[in-house]
């Protein structure tokens, strides 16, 4: 692994636009921060709306190109930087560390989670398919086939720097299109390394390009109005979700947005205990809770929530809390100071409306952004963490005493994304399946995101999906045309 300060000098500090490394028009600069420091750990060009205009300028003068290209090329492309990514999976994981914060195990995950839609999508590049029949009138031979959407525009999180970007660019790229991709301020180093290796693995200049910047909303919106443009992929906060897809609107532009989540965690009383509270940690305290997919309402049969309390303080206490880098760390920082703020804020809104503290609760001094892994049980049903996406180490318990009190409790929300389900029951695990109103569901497992499977949600958790068969049909339109029998 190169150490911290080599493998900083070799990221991009650039825009990538047109295939060239550049410094935007008016040479302005943003700072990358390590949440578990407060340093800054590199600084790099902070694009203007001119400069987005100008990547999607590159975009549009090769989009024709692009989507000529062999599909065997496109994927071959693909499994380059899929290579690429392996040899330098080390570094790709302390770079996500550096600038987001998570522990240098989970980044080593997303890695191997990231990479994966690399490989996957230069798989599907080659079987995109359409269909060839008669009507059923016999007048004539019917034709649909696949055609890339054009030049997209992918907007990427904070949280997980490499598999939001490859999650998106992925299945682009696979089915002909061009992308311009703009990164959270927080976290676009990883993004530029992705671009870098993407280059290095032969993609032409233009297919692929990056703006980073702290303007967000005044970058994005002239590219989205642009009628040039027809793709958008978001992944973020659903009330910024809504205000695109309102821009989208303007231009009918595709859209596919992964919002926000409340994922209810439901426990029955039959369920294999020890198995649950395992699943609870890997589904809670991953990216130390910060994601969409995290368990956020862990909603528990009475007969057993005492005990799943208690197990879950064990595990919690034995977490150990401090920089991503360092061994043995289970919890990172937070994304920032506004995530401590939050987070502490709804575990005290909580406890003030009668909810008990089991563990946890409070900040940890700095420097960096740290709050406790936090237990919290009998938590009021008007408290704010069970409406808010809380993104922290916070596990909050309310109990119920039936199933269809369960898949009440489990539905009482606007989000839709994802749910967990423990219980050694088949048939309540098949009635769950069909009763709880998310895209996705775990049955018996507390992390369930593949590259092979479709990832998205329902409700106000987004619409479209990505990743699986179904994530390549995002950036393709089909055509249908008709042929008369002579």
């Amino acid at each position: 692994m190169t150490n911290e300060n080599e493998l900083l000098a070799g990221v991009p500090d650039r825009l990538f636009i047109g295939g060239h490394w550049v410094a935007g028009s008016t040479g302005a600069t943003l700072d990358v921060n390590d949440p578990a420091t407060g340093k800054v750990i590199k600084t790099i060009a902070d694009a203007t709306p001119e400069d987005g205009i100008a990547a999607l300028d590159a975009a549009v003068a090769i989009a024709d190109e692009w989507a000529a290209t062999a599909p065997r090329q496109r994927g071959e492309i693909l499994r380059g930087a899929f290579d690429l990514l392996q040899q330098r999976k080390d570094d790709v994981a302390l770079l996500m560390t550096l600038e987001m914060g998570k522990p240098l195990a989970e980044a080593k995950g997303e890695v191997a989670y990231g990479g994966e839609f690399l490989r996957w999508f230069s798989e599907e590049a080659v079987r995109i398919t359409g269909r060839y029949g008669s009507n059923p009138e016999g007048t004539g031979q019917m034709i649909v086939s696949q055609r890339p959407v054009g030049p997209c525009y992918l907007i990427t999180p904070w949280n997980f720097p490499l598999a939001m970007a490859t999650r998106k660019i992925a299945p682009a790229l696979a089915a002909g299109c061009t992308v311009v991709v703009k990164p959270a301020a927080l976290t676009p180093l990883t993004t530029l390394y992705v671009a870098r290796l993407l280059e290095e693995a032969g993609l032409p200049g233009g297919v692929l390009n990056v703006v980073t910047t702290t303007r967000s909303s005044a970058v994005s919106e002239p590219i989205i109005a642009d009628p040039r443009l027809r793709k958008l992929s978001f992944t973020g906060s659903t009330p910024v979700g809504r205000t695109l897809m309102k821009q989208a609107s303007e231009n009918v532009l595709r859209t596919s947005m992964e919002l926000g989540g409340n994922a209810p965690f439901v426990i029955f009383g039959d369920a294999d205990l020890d198995k649950a509270v395992d699943g609870a940690m890997a589904a809670k305290f991953r990216n130390i809770g910060q994601a969409c997919t995290a368990a956020n309402r862990f909603i528990v049969h009475s007969s057993v929530a005492a005990e799943f309390a208690r197990k879950m303080s064990e595990k919690v206490g034995a977490l150990r809390i401090g920089r991503g880098t360092e061994e043995g760390v289970g919890i990172g920082p937070l994304i920032d100071d506004k995530a401590v703020d939050k987070a502490d804020e709804l575990v005290q809104d909580a406890v003030g409306r009668g909810a008990t503290l089991v563990a946890g609760g409070h900040r940890v001094d700095g420097p960096g952004s740290f709050y406790e892994p936090t237990v919290v049980t009998k938590v009021p049903l008007d408290s704010e963490i069970l409406r808010e996406e809380i993104f922290g180490p916070v596990v909050s318990v309310i109990e119920f005493d039936d199933e269809d009190e369960a898949v009440r409790l489990a539905n009482d929300t606007e989000y839709g994304l994802v749910s967990y389900v423990f219980t050694e029951s088949l048939a309540r695990g098949q009635r769950m399946i069909d009763k709880l109103d998310t895209g996705m569901m775990g049955l018996n497992v507390g992390v369930l995101s593949n590259a092979a499977a479709p990832f998205g949600g329902v409700k106000q958790s987004g619409l479209g999906r990505e990743g699986g068969l179904e994530g390549i049909h995002e950036y393709l339109a089909p055509k249908y045309t008709l042929i008369p029998n002579s």
